[in-house]
């Protein structure tokens, strides 16, 4: 057995396997998590004195915009390695990354709506935070537009790769506006430096319905970098072994 390393699935043929392997967890992970949090922050948890029930759709609009960030920071990252160092597969994961980013982008913007309507009277407010998420939803889209637009996979790589890195800027400033600015929006609910300022029972809901973003957002980037993989990939013997089987045309060989 070869010995494992941290560039060891690197190689599109190994991750396509790894991935693929770890579909069915993932998606299974997603709805058992998805239930438990649904359950823990609509039923379990106890009415707001302050907000009432409209409060409850933090459970979805934090973790949303919490995945909406930090999803943003991995692409551009996996763009950034695979522009500096060539690995074709971290421009793919950058690629892959980029569609669900911007889906728990709108969700954070979409939810954000929903509450401020009956807490602020303004389905929207040209706040900090809110205009630096738009933002964020913005440079997705530009991402996808400039790298759909460029035909030649390593230019659009590295076109993306730009944009990227640049964008990077905004999710900073995201996260630092309600401290650098005269905000309208709230703090943050969770901190790492100080004790929760919510019920466990409502934590417990935030965090669970955390876990099953992650699990959805994994499940679905590596489907997208499999479908993305193959297509690059597709003149190698790997996926024509892959495509053909064990006893077709190209044989088994990688």
């Amino acid at each position: 057995m070869s010995k494992l390393s941290w560039t060891t699935f690197a190689a599109p043929s190994k991750f396509e396997r790894l991935a693929s392997a770890l579909m069915p967890w993932l998606w299974a992970l997603c709805l058992i998590m998805s239930a438990a949090g649904l359950y823990q922050g609509f039923i379990v948890a106890p009415t707001d004195f302050q907000q009432g029930q409209s409060y409850r759709i933090i459970f979805i609009h934090v973790p949303a915009a919490w995945m909406s960030m930090v999803l943003y920071m991995a692409m551009a990252l996996w763009a950034a390695v695979g522009w500096a160092f060539k690995v074709r597969l971290a421009s793919m994961l950058a690629r892959a990354i980029a569609p669900t980013g911007a889906l728990f982008t709108f969700i954070a913007l979409w939810t954000g709506a929903f509450w401020g309507k009956p807490t602020w009277g303004a389905w929207w407010v040209w706040d900090a935070r809110l205009t630096s998420e738009l933002i964020l939803l913005f440079l997705y889209l530009g991402y996808m537009a400039l790298t759909e637009a460029i035909d030649d996979p390593r230019r659009s790589d590295a076109a993306g790769a730009l944009i990227a890195l640049v964008g990077a800027i905004n999710v900073p400033i995201i996260y630092f506006s309600v401290r650098w600015w005269n905000t309208l929006h709230q703090g943050a609910s969770i901190s790492m430096t100080a004790a929760p300022k919510m019920a466990s029972t409502m934590l417990t809901a935030m965090l669970l319905m955390t876990i099953a973003f992650w699990a959805y957002a994994f499940a679905v980037v590596f489907t997208r970098t499999r479908a993305i993989v193959l297509e690059r990939e597709r003149e190698t013997q790997w996926v024509q072994a892959l495509v053909n089987g064990p006893a077709g045309p190209t044989g088994p060989k990688e």
